[in-house]
């Protein structure tokens, strides 16, 4: 499995800037094109609704994390701990921005509270919004710590991403493997990267230690 851990970021701009706006009709011209070179007919009984409405509909959804309208409310209240908070196990589907191919895995976030934390639910949430835009793993992980921090006002976030990509299962080496990425925002001690971790071993199932 590969493991690729970046250097904390300080700054909470993120890399991937949520844009405005999706343009449906060119969504459906670039479909029926994308037909057309594969020498099929993009009018025949099976594709007609592919070009015109199934992938357009899709790939709106798909790229919604590129939206800023699309980005869930964030409701905070004060804080009841100065702790760590950790969430393991949140799937993750993303989008890879090199061959517009899935890539798909689990995320586990935990941050330090300032003045105010935020529903579990929410954490959730803001993973699936990210995630639904074309990036890279090592960008999204980025994207993740960062505008978390930036939400929350958190005094430190960790964020670990695992994912197979299917541009190495379909294409390519064509082997499905696994790739782990960690990105630290703002304060995070020892300590809590012990429990972080401990709490990433529980569950997986993994031996003591990464």
């Amino acid at each position: 499995m590969d493991s690729r851990e970046q250097e904390p970021t300080q700054q909470h701009d993120t890399a991937t800037q949520p844009t405005d706006g999706f343009d449906e009709e060119k969504a459906r011209r670039g479909a029926r094109l994308l037909l057309e070179a594969a020498g099929r007919d993009p009018d025949s009984a099976g594709l007609s609704d592919t070009w015109s409405r199934r992938v357009p509909d899709m790939f709106e959804t798909l790229t919604e994390g590129a939206r800023s309208e699309s980005k869930p409310i964030m409701r905070t209240f004060d804080a009841e701990t100065d702790g760590l908070i950790v969430k393991t196990g949140i799937p993750l589907h993303s989008m890879c921005e090199h061959h517009m191919l899935p890539f798909r895995g689990v995320a586990h976030v935990a941050y330090r509270p300032g003045d105010q934390m935020v529903g579990l639910s929410k954490l959730i949430r803001y993973v699936r919004w990210q995630s639904r835009q074309l990036t890279t793993q090592e960008t999204l992980t980025r994207d993740i710590a960062a505008g978390l921090a930036d939400e929350l006002d958190a005094h430190g976030v960790v964020v670990e991403l695992t994912a197979t990509h299917m541009c190495e299962v379909m294409r390519g080496i064509e082997t499905e493997t696994k790739t782990t990425t960690r990105e630290h925002v703002g304060t995070i001690n020892e300590a809590d990267r012990t429990q972080f971790r401990e709490s990433v071993r529980r569950h997986t199932g993994g031996p003591n230690g990464r």
